[in-house]
């Protein structure tokens, strides 16, 4: 009998997206998904026009074109830390999602197991299973998000493969320390582990902290894949433009799996991404943190009038609310009585927990425009839960 495969029985639509498309029904405000609705920095926009009229049209090199992966390697030195020969180290994919997939796929084995932390983002997750990798959660708790070191040891074993730093974090907003950076890369070398890091919202930080790159870290650049991508950066989330850094080694196995899950990333929008971070100022990221800080504080008071307790993220643009007070029994029941009630969409926290704590709460995203964040804000103040 014909069926879908195995690994599909384990994976579920995106409840990201099934909120999404509940709103779209309701017609009300998206703030589950991080689509990043604000306006694209014009020489990003004219840089892929540019690129379209000059001819860019046509496949790339699997791992991207020498622009951009020249231009990312500049950029990693500059502001991560990080010594990546563009030649061999960087790979260009469909975006920080595909990245990650193919690192996954390129380096895990069925039955691997992965540690991550809770909350944790779900694509994550799935793409774990579907590579078949096995995903293991270690909980840190609200509202600071926190864990201890003795959380890792206990769920290590002689299968364990790798461990996913998420930092700044979706959903939390967690911006790790150094010494907590610190305390996993020992972690990682003394259990031999490959690190996968989620390092999309590097420039979404508050309260003047400031991000750390594992691969930064001494002994750390040859076992950590360093995940990153212009999606949120630049609030072109539909172009679909990430890369991922590694050793060489590694780098030649991801891009192999990246060629063939993805071929090459849409190649002008290569070029306005390239032209983008060469050309674009320090003033515009520091304008980037300033004016999400600023989304970050209203939306945190209209949640926090509006009866519900928001865990101030300390970097991204998402943030963990309490909802544990309002109608229904699961996270989902709750998410689907605000909206009802508001015409606000969040997305039931049992996306991003193995645990019953999800039930407790719904992420917001606050990477909206300011009229569509004013008017947020004026549903769930009015409502008051």
């Amino acid at each position: 009998m014909r069926t879908v495969s195995r690994r599909m029985t384990d994976l579920a639509q995106s409840e990201i997206r099934a909120m999404t498309q509940a709103c779209a029904s309701a017609k009300g405000l998206n703030m589950a998904q991080g689509v990043c609705d604000t306006p694209v920095p014009p020489v990003v926009l004219e840089g892929a026009e540019k690129a379209i009229r000059d001819g860019y049209n046509v496949y790339t090199r699997f791992d991207g074109l020498p622009d951009l992966r020249q231009a990312i390697a500049a950029k990693l030195e500059r502001y991560n830390r990080i010594q990546a020969d563009p030649e061999s180290d960087i790979t260009v994919s469909a975006g920080a999602t595909g990245a990650f997939h193919s690192a996954c796929a390129a380096l895990l084995n069925p039955g691997d197991e992965v540690i991550l932390f809770e909350p944790y983002y779900q694509y994550h997750i799935n793409a774990l299973v579907a590579v078949e990798a096995v995903p293991v959660a270690v909980s840190m708790r609200p509202p600071a998000w926190s864990y201890s070191m003795d959380q890792l040891e206990e769920v290590v074993t002689p299968r364990t493969k790798a461990i996913i730093v998420n930092s700044p974090g979706n959903p939390s907003g967690k911006v790790y320390s150094q010494s907590e950076l610190e305390a996993v890369a020992e972690f990682a070398c003394r259990h031999d582990l490959f690190v996968l890091t989620d390092e999309i919202y590097e420039y979404f930080l508050y309260d003047g902290r400031r991000h750390i790159s594992m691969a930064s870290l001494p002994e750390m650049a040859e076992r950590t894949i360093t995940i990153g991508g212009y999606s949120k950066t630049f609030s072109v989330t539909g172009w679909r433009i990430g890369y991922s850094v590694a050793s060489r080694r590694w780098a030649q196995a991801i891009g192999a799996m990246n060629d063939l899950l993805y071929v090459c990333a849409p190649a002008p929008l290569q070029m306005g991404v390239a032209r983008g971070i060469r050309e674009l100022p320090d003033r515009f990221y520091e304008q980037l943190r300033q004016g999400y800080q600023g989304k970050r504080e209203k939306f945190c008071r209209a949640l926090t009038q509006a009866g519900i307790t928001p865990s101030i993220p300390q970097g991204a643009y998402y943030v963990l609310a309490d909802v544990s007070h309002l109608p229904g029994q699961t996270g989902k029941a709750r998410a689907m009585s605000l909206l009802d009630k508001t015409g606000v969409a969040g997305v039931p926290g049992e996306a991003f927990f193995t645990s019953k704590v999800g039930t407790d709460f719904i992420r917001f995203s606050y990477a909206k425009t300011d009229q569509d964040l004013e008017e947020a804000c004026r549903r769930l103040t009015q409502a008051r839960m």
